[in-house]
């Protein structure tokens, strides 16, 4: 019996210790996979930042015209057409080699497909953008060139633009974000009463309660002054003294 019990705590003791063992394997694979998945989603988290860096670069000089008739032949067609219609309605010359490339966008079908411009530099983009008002009252309106998830971000944002405004913010969508300009109200200037000017009577007036006043508050300068007027000093009293009675000591030896 006592064999058996220790076969027994022997047989437990040894499962205790292999289950022990085989969790901490398990644990320490489960902790390098984990680190190893924090790692992955680290970079695949950076190469979505570069892949949307470089797909806004690569669109940053592209503008999308819509409304633009579909009537070329060939891709040199195109590219001529659109010198055309971008002198006409922006007032900019342009020549072949400050486009980079031109192209139609989607299936064809019954509506005219949006263009596609590349312009070779990203002033000429700007210079072309800032006058799109001239085409506020056309068939014809341009807008950025976006990638869908941007696309579907800019909707989601229509309505939060729409109350922004209707608040009296300045707002607008600038790629995928909504850029707002808080109206501040201005504190309106208001003037200072002008007081009237008093007579010059009571300037006098008040002149000289000022100097009565300040005389009030020393009164002692004025006492020292009048005490030093009327008494006299010590040594000329002793000084008096003494001339009198010399002449008196004169005057009785010439009367013996």
């Amino acid at each position: 019996m006592i064999k058996k019990k220790t076969i027994q705590d022997s047989g437990k003791n040894v499962t205790e210790q292999v289950t022990q063992n085989i969790n901490k394997i398990l644990e320490e694979k489960f902790f390098a996979l984990e680190e190893k998945h924090e790692k992955l989603k680290e970079t695949v988290h950076n190469q979505d930042k570069r892949i949307y860096f470089l797909e806004k670069q690569t669109r940053q000089k592209n503008v999308v015209f819509f409304g633009i008739e579909e009537l070329e032949s060939s891709y040199d067609t195109l590219e001529k057409n659109m010198l055309e219609w971008i002198e006409q309605h922006f007032s900019v010359e342009l020549s072949y080699s400050d486009l980079q490339e031109v192209k139609r966008l989607g299936k064809k079908g019954d509506r005219p497909r949006p263009v596609v411009v590349t312009f070779l530099t990203l002033g000429i983009k700007i210079k072309i953008f800032k006058q799109k008002r001239g085409l506020r009252d056309t068939n014809y309106y341009m807008k950025e060139d976006c990638p869908k998830h941007v696309l579907e971000k800019r909707n989601q944002l229509q309505e939060q633009l729409k109350a922004e405004r209707e608040k009296g913010n300045t707002a607008f969508l600038k790629y995928d974000k909504l850029v707002v300009h808080k109206q501040t109200s201005k504190r309106k200037f208001s003037p200072s009463p002008i007081k009237p000017k008093e007579n010059m009577p009571k300037e006098r007036n008040t002149q000289t309660n000022k100097k009565n006043k300040s005389q009030q508050q020393n009164p002692s300068a004025r006492r020292s002054n009048s005490i030093s007027e009327g008494v006299i000093k010590p040594s000329m009293l002793n000084f008096l003294t003494n001339k009198n009675t010399e002449i008196n000591q004169e005057t009785s030896k010439n009367n013996a």
